[in-house]
């Protein structure tokens, strides 16, 4: 009679931990940042029908990294969540915190209970009238979930984009300028542009740190590379609607990316 094999759970849990996060990191990253007008999210996304940014109510907006199959059923629950709790009580009983707190659930049971944890990373936003009753929650596939302020970077190369953010954000922006950060911020991990020499690994996947240590500019991502959404802080007033959720089409980004004429 074979002995059954044995694995500890901590050596478990880690192997389960580390191969999530080797798939989040193949993932291109996202940015979701406050500033005066309301919630940015910025994602880089060449996909025109495969949503990485999504809106979940009147005024929660909803970001993820990692396997789409996944996130988006996540998304598609979250949405079904929210439809029912604000139609049994009250759209102003839909927050962004339960929300959030159904997702921690949802994704802590699958890490510790299924053979697989889901690789993604999410973040759950919702805009509030002034910018200090704004809302970021970040969610890892573990569940853990943290409440965070001004901006979020998930998958990819998120220390170099933080980094970047860091030296560049500003609250009291617009959504154009909003918008140009973090872009700028997420084509830190970039490429040069077009190295003067040979481009030896100069594939979509080679070492964007590369660009940054010899200093050369980074390529700049381009519309077409870009999905973006906004939540808009005052939508009543701006168009004329309650959802504050709206997608900003790749012709519009352009023109916003262009320059401050953009504004």
């Amino acid at each position: 009679m074979t002995q059954q094999f044995y694995v500890s759970p901590e050596q478990l849990m880690k192997d389960r931990a580390d191969f999530a996060r080797k798939g989040i990191a193949r993932g291109r990253s996202v940015v979701v940042l406050t500033c005066r007008d309301g919630i940015a999210l910025v994602a880089e996304n060449p996909s025109p029908s495969l949503h990485k940014l999504g809106e979940i109510y009147d005024r929660i907006g909803f970001a993820a990294v990692g396997k789409y199959n996944e996130f988006e059923s996540l998304r598609q629950a979250g949405v079904r969540y929210a439809d029912v709790r604000g139609y049994s009580y009250s759209r102003d009983d839909v927050s962004a915190r339960g929300l959030a707190s159904v997702y921690a659930q949802s994704l802590g049971s699958v890490f510790t209970t299924e053979g697989k944890p889901f690789e993604v990373e999410l973040a759950v936003a919702e805009v509030g009238a002034e910018p200090y009753q704004d809302h970021l929650y970040r969610l890892t596939f573990d569940g853990s979930i943290a409440d965070e302020s001004n901006y979020v970077v998930m998958g990819g190369q998120a220390d170099v984009v933080n980094e970047a953010l860091a030296r560049s954000w500003n609250q009291d922006t617009g959504f154009p300028d909003a918008i140009r950060t973090a872009v700028g911020a997420l084509s830190a991990t970039r490429a040069p542009a077009e190295p003067t020499g040979t481009a030896n690994g100069s594939s979509g996947y080679g070492n964007p740190g590369s660009a940054a240590d010899a200093g050369a500019a980074p390529e700049r991502l381009g519309a077409g590379l870009l999905e973006v959404a906004v939540l808009d802080r005052n939508p009543m007033s701006s168009r004329g609607t309650v959802r504050a959720f709206r997608r900003i089409n790749t012709v519009e980004l352009d023109r916003l990316l262009s320059g401050p004429e953009g504004d």
